[in-house]
């Protein structure tokens, strides 16, 4: 799952590693086996929900829903207590309230989208503090620290996906916004992952770090709409996002790398325009797995629990379009596809403090899987 700190800034000591560019082909392989290994329990039900993460030390946890909405719910219950104090999101296309993570201090990061000039917007993550006053909770300081840039016209491809590192930095997804050349340019954040610490700023040691300016937060670039990223017990950093027309991707995040987009892509443009393939341009890195036709990915964890043993370090991951759960399995700092459950529109996955997986669906019901 995505890492977050709980108390305070854990110290992991783990290296981000390097890696080849070979991928598996894009057909997709068939399941390991026929028999579905969980059991499905519906928990609760909302009406926009995109980010799910636990807060420490229990059942509760933390649901956000695009149209502005952030809810404690009882896992084990399905109990709901809606939170105050959540800041104002404009709600448009695919933006709206994002991402939620607990991080450093026991802070609750938050991504959202804002307004601009013009009719412009852009993606913002900041955090508060989660308090409970009776049965009311309410989330009080809340602080920006990151602003994507420039703002530009359109409600897509906002990504802003959160995970906190094990060297305690804040990873943070930002999309092309649509607008393609942005993911290869370096005068805004746009199509790029970002690497800042929990104060929003860019990492000291970051690739870009001697150019200044805003290329000081870039991680890596030629991004398109990242749904999707978490960290493994190995410390390597595992990202997923859209293609255009096919060409989805899972890629081996690694510090300074150029993913391609949109000068490569192993889809192609909607309408039919050809996009040169991965293989036409080595400099680029290669995603690990990709998919012809698109299957929307969205929500991504690395399994660490031990319910279902048999998934441990392996990615789990949430369709879209594609309607299923996914596991992608993961050794080292390879990636084949392996086994692909027909479900409804997977928005989230998320690990459950006893090694549950938990899912939100796109038409709004949070469900439990547990070994069947």
């Amino acid at each position: 799952m995505r890492f977050g700190t709980l108390q305070g800034v854990m110290a992991f000591g783990l290296a981000l590693s390097s890696c080849g560019t070979a991928a598996v082909p894009a057909e997709d392989q068939p399941a390991s086996g026929s028999k579905t290994p969980f059991k499905v329990t519906p928990v609760a039900s909302f009406e926009t929900p995109w980010a799910m993460t636990f807060l420490p030390g229990g059942s509760e946890a933390l649901v956000s829903e695009k149209d502005g909405r952030l809810w404690v719910v009882n896992a084990a219950t399905g109990a709901k207590t809606a939170v105050s104090g959540v800041p104002t999101a404009k709600v448009a296309g695919q933006g709206g309230l994002g991402d939620v993570v607990v991080g450093p201090q026991n802070r609750i990061y938050l991504s959202y989208v804002e307004g601009g000039d013009g009719g412009t917007s852009g993606a913002v993550v900041g955090y508060g503090r989660l308090v409970k006053a009776g049965n009311a909770y309410a989330l009080q300081g809340f602080k920006p620290v990151w602003r994507q840039a420039p703002k530009v016209s359109g409600n897509g491809h906002f990504s802003h996906r959160i995970a906190f590192g094990p060297d305690g930095a804040m990873y943070v997804t930002s999309g092309d916004r649509q607008k393609f050349q942005p993911a290869q340019e370096t005068t805004g954040n746009l199509g790029k992952v970002l690497r800042l610490t929990p104060e929003g700023q860019p990492f000291p040691d970051n690739p870009w770090a001697a150019k200044g300016g805003v290329q000081a937060q870039f991680y890596s670039m030629g991004h398109r709409n990242l749904l999707g990223i978490a960290f493994a017990p190995d410390g390597r950093l595992w990202e997923h996002e859209m293609g255009p027309q096919g060409g989805d991707e899972v890629n081996l995040i690694v510090p300074g790398k150029n993913y391609g987009w949109p000068v490569v892509s192993n889809g192609s443009n909607y309408g039919g325009g050809d996009i040169p393939d991965h293989v036409t341009r080595p400099e680029f890195e290669a995603p690990k797995v990709w998919w012809n036709p698109s299957i929307s990915p969205a929500g991504l964890i690395v399994y660490s629990g031990n319910l279902f043993p048999q998934w441990k370090g392996d990615i789990l991951m949430g369709a879209l379009s594609g309607e299923s759960l996914i596991r992608i399995d993961v050794n080292g700092d390879k990636a084949a596809k392996a086994e692909r459950w027909p479900m409804a529109r997977i928005r989230e996955v998320e690990q459950g403090p006893g090694g549950e997986v938990y899912l939100l669906e796109d038409s709004g019901r949070l469900l439990r899987l547990t070994p069947a």
